[in-house]
């Protein structure tokens, strides 16, 4: 889930039931802890390992092991500084810190909230990190799900438009004025997205935009309608928004059950030796969804609506047939870090240039149009003797044009050369 997404949703849960009470400080620490998690990014900054992103990134920060402990100092930081915060800054001088307890739940539900919702990707975390290092992918969110970052704002922006309170001759023009602010920017957000979409391939159909912003209309302007809107506190809102949120998410777990069923009859129906084999989710609604299932000589790959009663179409991506160069590579401790990591790997081993290449995809990322090479591939380098020259990720599949070496080159260990005949 991109931290934007995160810090709105801690910011949903301290205004429905901390801030009433608590004040900003509260909201302030829910939207910090939801937040927090992702500051092991800087690791993958400062280091100089390609693989950091691997190694570090959803691991202690996102578990629940070490969640208590980042909560509790936090909050002891937080209560630390407030009165340094208040003399460098006299407009904030008269903010009040919860109770050490309170404040650290708040930043507990602020971190839960980021590691539940890294766990619904496809991407998972690894939520009971360092007791288990294996990655939890429930599968029922995009990364980027514009759906669900729409769900956890608007009641926010709802209750921006609307302040509690008696509906006066001042607050209802510039209420309307706001609400016409919010529905313009939201219908060219709309508008944007359903471009992006339509130039990246995906299904979002024009109509569905014009709805999307007939709906937002309603939103906005309907509780003006004999100023009810203004009867309704913040914290309803956004008590209502969390309903709404997770009802939406039922629904997403409804959809991956209704996707894996798909996925499940084709493979029960062309007998296919499975290792493991997941529906994913993929932009932008709900209703679309990617399969992959790996074999032990490929992977089969699908995307499908589920409106569409048809069978899904799967496509074949077959692994290279084993050699001396899959061999090496399958052994060298970056390729089994890979592996950990990679849930629908494929195998392509190649020559090009003189030099032979041994290329690992990860495909649970694949839009179905791209077919290689895929976000996140490791590309291990030999020489014709079966010597590592050089590993590092395929900067084509992070989007760049050719390989990028992440790290200055370094001396390999060469591996003992072929056999001679």
């Amino acid at each position: 889930m991109d931290p934007v997404t995160h810090g709105i949703t801690g910011a949903l849960l301290g205004k429905a039931y901390f801030s009433d009470r608590y004040g900003k400080v509260a909201t302030f620490a829910a939207v910090l802890g939801a937040v927090f998690p992702d500051v092991d990014v800087a690791a993958d900054i400062v280091s100089r390992d390609p693989l950091a992103i691997i190694k570090y990134h959803r691991a202690i920060t996102h578990s629940f092991v070490a969640l208590p402990v980042f909560a509790l100092l936090l909050a002891i930081l937080t209560r630390a500084l407030l009165p340094w915060v208040g003399r460098r800054f006299p407009r904030w001088s008269g903010l009040a810190s919860p109770p050490l307890g309170i404040l650290t739940l708040i930043y507990a539900i602020g971190i839960a909230s980021h590691i539940l919702l890294d766990g619904m990707t496809s991407f998972g975390t690894r939520m009971w990190f360092p007791l288990s290092p294996k990655r939890v992918a429930w599968d029922l969110l995009f990364i980027i799900d514009f759906s669900f970052t729409a769900i956890v704002l608007l009641p926010q922006v709802i209750a921006w438009i609307y302040p509690a309170g008696p509906t006066t001759v001042q607050n209802v023009p510039e209420s309307r004025a706001r609400a016409l602010r919010m529905w313009l920017i939201f219908t060219a957000s709309t508008l944007m997205i359903w471009l992006l979409t339509r130039v990246a391939g995906y299904p979002f159909r024009l109509w569905v935009a014009a709805v999307v912003s007939a709906v937002l209309a309603v939103l906005f302007f309907a509780p003006a309608s004999g100023g009810w809107g203004f009867r309704v506190t913040r914290a309803a809102w956004c008590q209502v928004g969390v309903v709404a949120m997770v009802g939406y998410l039922l629904g997403c777990a409804f959809g991956h059950h209704a996707a894996l069923l798909h996925v499940r009859a084709f493979a029960d129906d062309n007998h296919i030796a499975v290792d493991r084999m997941a529906a994913l989710p993929i932009p932008p609604s709900p209703l679309d969804w990617g399969a992959a299932i790996r074999a032990p000589d490929g992977l089969y790959e699908a995307q499908f609506d589920l409106r569409d009663r048809r069978p899904p179409t799967f496509w074949w991506v077959p692994d290279s047939p084993p050699d001396l160069f899959i061999a090496r590579a399958v052994r060298l401790p970056s390729v089994q870090l890979y592996w950990q990591f990679a849930r629908f790997p494929s195998i392509h081993s190649f020559g090009r240039n003189g030099l032979h290449m041994v290329d690992l995809g990860e495909n649970r990322f694949s839009d179905g149009r791209r077919r290689s090479p895929q976000p996140f591939t490791w590309e291990v380098v030999f020489d014709n003797s079966g010597n590592v020259l050089d590993q590092n990720w395929l900067a084509n599949g992070l989007l760049q044009q050719r390989m990028r070496h992440l790290v200055p080159q370094q001396p390999v260990p060469r591996l003992p050369s072929r056999p001679k005949s």
